[in-house]
């Protein structure tokens, strides 16, 4: 059985094409900048084929058409008819509280999906017009929906509300829903089929860390607390993104720049993180070329970075009453070596001890705390488009029933 999953971002789409039978990727690729110039679509087959090809790409319906049309090319395909194809799974960003799992799409369900859109209007919008494409083009072909937000339902009220006014959850639902879920569960559940042990008796504390970063404190298999709120800005310092700040400072800051709501989301969003501290990038390892060459910002920067991640880490521990497994995954914590080490260093009163010869290890699985750490440090990359496949075979498979 062949599943295509898709994440649809404001301008992009990655996909990949799984066959179920054994889980193997028969494709993936990326259509970018649809809609500007230079647009484009990579395509990587599983044996080694790539194409990259150029040219207009006015829409995400667009974007699709094409997919569908260079995996299933005599000369760079992975399946010979669109028929193959089976079943979409879709990422989708925000749930809200309407959905604590992963759903099969019909029109009910884009209905709540659309209405959940104030909540993340930079995400469900494009994670929506992937849902719209493919209901035109393949109508025939169940699609299903995984929410970033739902593996975090499982979290305490106490954890996810506010300390506001509690009629603004009740009108808008302000509340801490959180992200990344997909991941979050993997790792989480990868990390107890590395150790032999039974996710349900675990404490672990999960670091996504990328571009976009949350951790998620996960005890007895579920997401009791999470960085990220109601929407992605909050919790870790990020690529691009503040994470905690003052709210009094964003007012002071709106007042003092004359600025509207618009140019701060700007700001918070696009302008902050590693790149605002940095002043040179939101990607690391030019951020670390910096540091090399005396950089004294970027240098600051990624300390505050790292000392942030440990600071969850230990109110995590503390949450939980413990850590039985610290995971690092992302495209940061899969290869900052040393950043990994930094983010663990002075915790060895919980039990927390790193080894650094086996630390040295970039996007494998891997063990790098000591034999006698009490809390093992684990390296998982992480496989968010496989959970989205996995979860469109169990809800097709259980509609079946």
């Amino acid at each position: 059985m062949k599943v295509l999953v898709l994440n649809c971002g404001s301008s992009s789409i990655k996909y990949q094409l799984f066959n179920m039978t054994d889980t193997s990727v028969l494709a993936r690729g990326l259509v970018d900048k649809i809609g500007m110039n230079g647009a484009s679509l990579t395509n990587n087959r599983d044996d080694g084929d790539k194409v990259r090809l150029e040219g207009e790409i006015i829409d995400h319906q667009q974007g699709i058409e094409y997919v569908l049309g260079v995996i299933t090319s005599s000369e760079h395909g992975s399946i010979k008819e669109i028929s193959e194809i089976k079943a979409v799974g879709h990422r989708v960003v925000h749930g809200a509280e309407k959905f604590n799992s992963s759903v099969f799409i019909d029109n009910a369900v884009i209905d709540q999906m659309e209405n959940c859109v104030e909540l993340a209007p930079l995400h469900n919008p494009p994670n929506l017009k992937g849902i719209y494409a493919m209901k035109a083009l393949l109508p025939e072909v169940p699609q299903c929906g995984v929410f970033d937000t739902a593996f975090h339902q499982t979290m305490p009220d106490y954890a996810y509300m506010y300390a506001l006014p509690y009629s603004l959850y009740k009108k808008y639902g302000v509340r801490r829903y959180g992200f990344h879920g997909a991941s979050h569960r993997y790792v989480s559940k990868k990390s107890a089929e590395i150790l032999g042990e039974k996710y349900e008796d675990l404490k672990i504390i999960s670091c996504h860390l990328g571009n976009g970063a949350s951790i998620a404190a996960i005890k007895n298999g579920k997401s009791v607390d999470t960085s990220m709120g109601l929407t992605p800005v909050e919790g870790l310092m990020m690529g691009t993104r503040v994470g905690d700040v003052d709210a009094g400072a964003l007012s002071f800051i709106m007042n003092k720049e004359e600025i509207g709501v618009a140019q701060l989301s700007t700001i918070m969003n696009k302008q902050s993180g590693i790149l605002g501290v940095s002043g040179v990038s939101s990607d690391m390892r030019e951020v670390e070329n910096a540091v090399k060459e005396g950089n004294e910002r970027a240098a600051l920067s990624l300390k505050m970075y790292n000392y942030r991640v440990k600071k969850y880490i230990g109110s995590y521990a503390a949450a939980m009453g413990g850590v039985d497994v610290i995971i690092f995954t992302g495209g940061v914590g899969e290869n900052g070596i040393d950043a990994r080490a930094e983010m663990v260093s002075d915790l060895e009163f919980m039990g927390v001890k790193m080894d650094l010869e086996k630390n040295n290890v970039r996007g494998k699985d891997a063990i790098v705390s000591t034999d006698d750490s009490s809390c093992k440090i684990i390296v998982i990359p992480t496989d968010e488009e496989l959970v989205i496949a996995q979860d469109t075979m169990e809800i097709l498979e259980s509609m079946e029933k």
